[in-house]
C-alpha cells in the first residue's frame, strides 16, 4: 500500500489575514477610539506566538506506512515501528478536539503532536486500512 503523508505549514493565508485584521483593529482602536497605548500593547503581545509561527514557518506532519508511523513538528520528531504498536487511541476532549495516542505493546503511551495530525476521520481510515487497531474514546478528560 502506498504510504500516507500529511504535512501542515504554519505560514498560511488564514494566519496572515487574521494577524493583519487584529493589528488593523488595534491600530484603529488606538487612533479613532483613543485607546490607552499600554492596553493596545498588552493586546498585541498576545499575538506574538502566532506572529512567530508566520515568520519562522515551522512544518509539521505525519507519515503512515505499513511498517511504521513517523511524525515531526518543529524540532520534535519520532518514529514507532508497526510491530511495537498495540493500538491507536483517538480521544475526544471536552473542547471537541481529538487527540491521538499511540499505545505500545509494553503499555507505554506516546501522545502525537496535535499540529502534525490530519483530520481524525482521515487518520482513522488510513490506520484501519493498514491493519492498525483504532480505539475511539468520546469525551476523555485527560
Amino acid at each position: 500500500m502506498t504510504p500516507y503523508a500529511f504535512e501542515r505549514h504554519a505560514r498560511s493565508g488564514a494566519a496572515i489575514a487574521t494577524l493583519a485584521t487584529i493589528y488593523a483593529a488595534l491600530l484603529a482602536a488606538l487612533h479613532w477610539l483613543d485607546a490607552a497605548p499600554w492596553l493596545i500593547g498588552a493586546l498585541a503581545l498576545t499575538t506574538l506566538p502566532a506572529l512567530r509561527d508566520v515568520i519562522v514557518a515551522p512544518v509539521a506532519g505525519l507519515r503512515l506506512t505499513d511498517d511504521a508511523i513517523a511524525w515531526h513538528s518543529g524540532r520534535r520528531h519520532g518514529r514507532v515501528e508497526r510491530s511495537e504498536i498495540a493500538c491507536l487511541r483517538l480521544d475526544r476532549r471536552w473542547d471537541f478536539s481529538v487527540r491521538a495516542v499511540l499505545v505500545l505493546a509494553d503499555g507505554k503511551r506516546i501522545h502525537l503532536p496535535q499540529e502534525s495530525l490530519p483530520p481524525h476521520q482521515v487518520l482513522e481510515a488510513e490506520a484501519t486500512a493498514r491493519g492498525l487497531r483504532v480505539e475511539r474514546h468520546p469525551f476523555s478528560p485527560f
